[in-house]
């Protein structure tokens, strides 16, 4: 422990004695600094203790000596010592009251005793602290590296949290709890991922200090990564700001789980390039070259149903610009989605493959597993931020088709489901959309696309201007005969008009468009472009 006023009273070179402020004596003592200057306080950063022989000092005024003394105490000065039988053979009455007034020790110094012998006492007490401090330091540094290297990050936690009688935990990069030591830490841990998210928005390194939570403890961030956005993030809760040798095992720890860390980034990159050439075999239909490629990689993924995910970053979505929620450090939406996919795999014990491609992210995921909701919750997050945009934000800054559950010989199958969910998507300007839904719903929604409300205007264009000289009523005899399946008597009574009459309209639609009406495609494209163009309705 540092040097104290108490361990300088009991060494018994100094033959100190307490004359004042005898119960705070355990306060640590920073430097012994001497001055004779009636106010020494300019030249004070605390936790000095002052040595005088009142060569320049009033003591035995009363009031200089109240204001002597406060102003002291206010600087942090842990004490004085005052030496007897150099100006004054004892201590002035007027010091010893001020002292007791204030709670400040006073220390009488005997004339045998140099100022120096106490200040090389001080020297030595600290030298010898920081010298075990850096010697626990070092025995700790090699307990977390041997934690590391043998149990993994979680015996790191355990060893780094023992040595500072607190708790540590480690963060994943989506900002979820992945270890914690002690055991019980995990749910204080988990209190602090809106912090945690706030350390992941600033460059690597960063670190932050916030009050635990309900102010139980004070905890440590610290993010974790080289890179130009963290990966993770270190946690640690003490009761107290750290000493020297906690703030050694501290530094050490962020060092061995940054190595941890950056090792599992390479190693990433190189189940990526496996990942895609995985893909590749499965969209070219050789699902068992895909299986041997993959190995145990992969688990029973590729067996099993699963989902295609495809996702794009939208137009001016690129770095900086997808401020809304998951897009993280950085700006960039794939990696915020490819993140939240890949943690919450991680967290559930499910394989996933994720292949970035190009200005795309390409996902196998297990149906129904926790990667396909979590898309579907990122892509939530999304669309509501979308109804009020942070400024500079883009709202369309992801788009993303999911397919419907398939099997590796359907892989190429579902990646077209995907990418159809993708272009529909981007066309309503949704950040998700399922091939399922469009499957299990309606062919009309398509239509509202500008192409095929230009193409639907273009086709009908001839027969409005014929009906607005009123020559006839050539677009509602159109949609009541398309509706009829071409059945002139019912037609014709839904026209309220005699059927010959309706033949006859039915001549002039032919000869106006240029086009035959017993041609099922030249039917099919104007009942089309009556939806698209809202005038099926009568």
């Amino acid at each position: 422990m540092p040097p104290t006023l108490a361990s300088l009273v009991q060494h018994s070179a100094l033959k100190l004695t307490v004359r004042a402020g005898e119960d705070r004596l355990d306060v640590p003592v920073r430097w012994a600094h001497v001055s004779e200057l009636a106010d020494p306080v300019p030249y004070m950063e605390g936790g000095e203790l002052l040595l005088v022989t009142a060569l320049k000092l009033d003591a035995e005024d009363p009031e200089a000596m109240r204001r002597y003394v406060r102003r002291l105490a206010g600087a942090g000065v842990v004490g004085i010592g005052f030496a007897v039988g150099v100006n004054y053979d004892e201590i002035p009455e007027a010091l010893l009251d001020a002292a007791r007034e204030e709670g400040l020790p006073l220390l009488e110094v005997p004339r045998r005793t140099p100022f120096l012998a106490i200040s090389k006492a001080v020297s030595a007490a600290i030298a010898a602290e920081q010298y075990r401090a850096v010697t626990a330091g070092f025995a700790a540094q090699r307990e977390l590296t041997r934690q590391a290297l043998t149990t993994g990050p979680e015996g790191l936690l355990g060893a780094l949290a023992a040595q500072l009688d607190g708790w540590a935990a480690l963060y994943d990069a989506s900002g979820a709890v992945v270890a914690a030591a002690p055991e019980w830490a995990h749910r204080r841990a988990a209190r602090l991922t809106a912090e945690v998210e706030r350390l992941r928005e600033r460059p690597a390194p960063a670190s932050s200090v916030v009050g635990g939570p309900d102010n139980e403890d004070r905890v440590e961030l610290h993010s974790l990564g080289t890179g130009r956005r963290p990966r993770a993030a270190l946690a640690v809760g003490t009761a107290a700001a750290p000493g020297t040798a906690e703030r050694y095992a501290v530094h050490s720890a962020i060092a061995l789980l940054t190595l941890t860390t950056e090792r599992s980034r390479s190693l990433h990159a190189a189940e990526q390039r496996v990942g895609a050439a995985v893909l590749r075999m499965l969209l070219a239909g050789e699902p068992d070259h895909a299986r041997a490629v993959a190995g145990d990689l992969y688990d029973g993924l590729l067996d099993a149903p699963f989902r295609v995910l495809v996702a794009e970053a939208s137009t001016g979505a690129g770095a900086g610009a997808g401020a809304g929620p998951g897009a993280g450090a950085g700006g960039d939406p794939l990696d915020a989605l490819a993140e939240a996919v890949e943690s919450a795999a991680a967290r559930s014990g499910e394989a996933v493959l994720a292949v970035p491609d190009g200005e795309r992210l390409v996902v196998l995921a297990a149906d129904g597993g926790a990667a396909v909701a979590a898309c579907v919750a990122f892509a939530g997050a999304l669309e509501s931020a979308r109804t009020a945009p942070e400024p500079g934000g883009d709202e369309n800054a992801l788009v993303v088709g999911l397919s419907a559950p398939a099997g590796p010989s359907a892989a190429a199958t579902a990646h077209r489901q995907a990418e159809q969910a993708l272009s529909v998507a981007r066309r309503r300007g949704r950040v998700l959309v399922e091939h399922e839904h469009l499957a299990a719903g309606s062919v009309l929604p398509l239509l509202a696309d500008d192409a095929v409300r230009a193409f639907a205007d273009g086709l009908l264009r001839a027969l409005r201007e014929h009906d607005a000289t009123g020559r006839g009523d050539l677009v509602a005899s159109l949609r009541a005969w398309l509706s009829r399946h071409g059945q002139w008597d019912a037609a014709a009574a839904d026209l309220g008009v005699h059927r010959h009459t309706l033949r006859y309209r039915m001549r002039r639609v032919e000869e106006i468009l240029g086009r035959s009406l017993d041609d099922p495609d030249v039917r099919m494209e104007l009942w089309l472009a009556l939806k698209a163009t809202g005038t099926e309705q009568p």
